[in-house]
């Protein structure tokens, strides 16, 4: 039995399939649009999502100190330009609350709400070669039929909880910051200890020592970070850059990590090492990713990147106290930037507190959690509250812990038992009529994720609109296309020192027991679109089609 989208449709009824003509999973910044695109296109269309509301990663990212990493102007979408004249940022780089709010705006604004389904956690989808359609079951039994399925799940949405033996029989609470409550969690008072020096930890940090009677920091992995500069927009550049948002887009669309700032064109070594300095200087000052662009080559020579790593750690002395706890937080295992580059607001300052302290658990590894805290090889922490702040299974575990199986009863996990393969990271061979918004093998969290996402959004409705012209009803990556993308995703990756980071989650080698597969691709924002463009102006080279 099937049933058109209707609210009164009956939860609890299994037998009640209802039929689409596409289904999207997650309502983020890639869901929202993905479902503005295809309903205007015609299609009867409905999201699926997990939790209560909309905003995808800014739904279930809650925590103190919660922001984002890129400046609010282009964090943002630019395919309604009424939407981004009328919307006001009020800071630099938002918190969570204010791109919460956003989200809900344009949800409200294109009233996307009547085609979302909250609360619904999808957990099989299986592709029937008879009928080319995707079934799909929820969490709660409902079952779902599309023609087309969409996955807009986010590269960084599947929380990597470490397996720490002890962690049942800790007596306080216990929390990841990509599952935070929604109410907030009260520290006041608190002995907190948080577990992670990522970008995450690196923002949740000063926050939680403002709020904790004790804050103790357990580090595996030093990190660089720059000063954000965070501060209110001042109406006169929110004027200038509602004016200039044509040049400013255009920028991102025709830059390498889709932010509208250009890269210096000069190399790190082809100036004088005072001159050197004052840029680095300068860049230090204004803050943010705008330091990466200081000079052209910090990520392809591993000498120019010397420079911008020393400096960064010249900083960490200069403005930690304490000699030893500034040696433990320098960077010394990967080049600057060959790992996500957080930016903070006093970070390293924070380990300047009398109530912080950092521990080494490269050179102490944690052994155990126990009822009272967090037992090292050295010494027993004791602990009211436990925080990880130690990231996500990205890129590949938000699709895998769905159990999606494609033709011949081949499942995704079986398909990247030995690392994620993709044609674009916008198709996987064996899986038709499947779309994987900022799937592996795509610039993805190399880039400013909205400018990525509106790329992939637009080239996927594009494509589907060219089969429903034709009557097409089935559309592969084939083989051979996936085996050379993920060939040159290797090559790109290699020309860059981005591999050198062997701690990266962009290796994924932040979850025990996964491959270590270099995910996004590295080859650039504005190379890969073009080769998107190709690929479809070339009658979508590398896939094939069938007709109904």
């Amino acid at each position: 039995m099937t049933v058109p989208l209707r609210d009164s449709a009956p939860a609890e009824l299994g037998d009640v399939e209802r039929e689409l003509d596409a289904v999207v999973i997650g309502a983020g910044f890639a869901g929202l649009y993905m479902l503005h695109r295809l309903r205007g296109s015609g299609l009867a269309t409905a999201v699926l999502e997990a939790g209560d509301g909309v905003g995808g990663t800014w739904y279930w990212n809650r925590y103190p100190g919660a922001r984002c990493d890129s400046e609010s102007y282009y964090y943002s979408y630019s395919f309604s330009e009424q939407l981004q004249q009328d919307w006001v940022w009020t800071e630099r780089y938002p918190e969570q609350p204010e791109i919460l709010r956003y989200l809900n705006h344009v949800a409200d604004r294109f009233d996307l709400r009547r085609d979302i389904r909250f609360g619904r956690r999808v957990v099989e989808a299986a592709f029937d070669e008879r009928a080319n359609r995707w079934r799909l079951r929820t969490d709660a039994g409902e079952r779902w039929s599309a023609r087309f399925l969409v996955t807009a799940v986010g590269c960084l949405s599947s929380a990597n909880i470490p397996r720490i033996p002890g962690l049942d029989s800790f007596g306080g609470d216990w929390y990841h910051t990509g599952r935070w409550p929604g109410d907030g969690v009260d520290l006041t008072g608190k002995r907190v200890g948080v577990v992670g020096t990522g970008s995450t930890g690196i923002q949740a940090i000063p926050v939680i020592a403002e709020q904790a009677a004790h804050l103790t920091v357990f580090q595996r992995t030093a990190n660089y970070s720059i000063p954000a500069r965070n501060a209110p927009l001042e109406p006169e550049f929110q004027r200038t850059v509602k004016a200039d948002y044509p040049t400013i887009r255009r920028a991102q669309r025709e830059s390498t990590n889709g932010h509208p700032f250009p890269i210096s064109p000069t190399s790190a070594l082809q100036v004088p090492e005072q001159r050197r300095q004052q840029v680095y200087e300068a860049a230090w000052a204004v803050g943010g990713l705008r330091f990466r662009a200081a000079f052209q080559d910090l990520l392809t020579s591993k000498a120019a990147n010397d420079t911008a790593s020393d400096f960064i750690r010249s900083k960490i002395s200069e403005i930690v106290r304490d000699p030893d706890t500034a040696a433990t937080l320098m960077p010394l295992d990967h080049p600057f930037a060959t790992k996500r580059p957080p930016i903070d607001t006093h970070y390293f300052e924070t380990y300047n507190r009398d109530n912080v302290r950092l521990v080494d658990v490269r050179r102490t590894p944690i052994e155990e959690v126990t009822p009272r805290g967090v037992r090292t090889s050295e010494a027993e922490f004791e602990l009211d509250t436990l925080v990880f702040a130690t990231g996500f299974d990205a890129l590949t575990g938000p699709l895998l812990n769905i159990d999606i199986m494609g033709t011949d009863g081949t499942r995704l996990r079986e398909k990247w038992a030995a690392g994620p393969r993709t044609y674009l990271g916008l198709q996987v061979a064996g899986f038709p009529n499947l779309f994987t918004i900022t799937g592996p093998g795509s610039p993805s969290v190399l880039t400013n994720m909205p400018t990525a996402i509106e790329q992939h959004v637009d080239w996927i409705a594009t494509c589907i609109d060219h089969m429903r012209a034709r009557g097409l009803v089935r559309i592969e990556a084939g083989e051979h296309a996936e085996q050379t993308w993920g060939e040159h995703v290797n090559e790109a990756a290699h020309r860059t020192l981005l591999p050198l980071a062997e701690s990266s989650w962009y290796l994924g080698a932040n979850v025990p027991g996964k491959p270590r597969v270099f995910m996004p691709y590295a080859g650039g924002l504005a190379n890969y679109a073009d080769r998107c463009a190709e690929v479809a102006g070339n009658g979508y080279e590398g896939f094939s089609f069938a007709a109904g």
